[in-house]
């Protein structure tokens, strides 16, 4: 039993670190490629790269996403980091412009 022992504790350690470690990193590709399958024309995404496109023709390996007025990237599906709907990609993204106030007149005596 004693030779046993410590061969019982690696194994322990071997399955938390798997399910720690590679089972949810397996789940996150796993998504991954179910979402980069299940692309539309229309959808809004946002590449690997953090380009934020519109797509626009699809193929069996490859889709063209419209970036801007007539600029279309032709991109592999791999490249498509996930599918971005307009609320979440504007949250936290709006800069606020600051409330400015008019700057008082400084007396001539040095009082404000």
């Amino acid at each position: 039993m004693d030779t046993v022992a410590p061969f019982l504790i690696l194994l322990g350690i071997a399955v938390l670190f798997w399910i720690v470690m590679i089972r949810p990193a397996q789940r996150r590709q796993r998504d991954l490629g179910l979402l980069q399958r299940s692309l539309g024309v229309g959808d809004e995404v946002m590449l690997t790269s953090g380009i934020f496109g519109v797509v626009r023709a699809l193929d069996e390996e490859t889709l063209h996403v419209e970036v801007g007025d007539a600029v279309t990237l032709k991109v592999v599906r791999g490249a498509i980091g996930r599918v971005v709907t307009p609320a979440s990609r504007d949250v936290g993204t709006e800069l606020a412009a600051p409330a400015v106030d008019e700057p008082e007149e400084k007396q001539s005596d040095g009082t404000q």
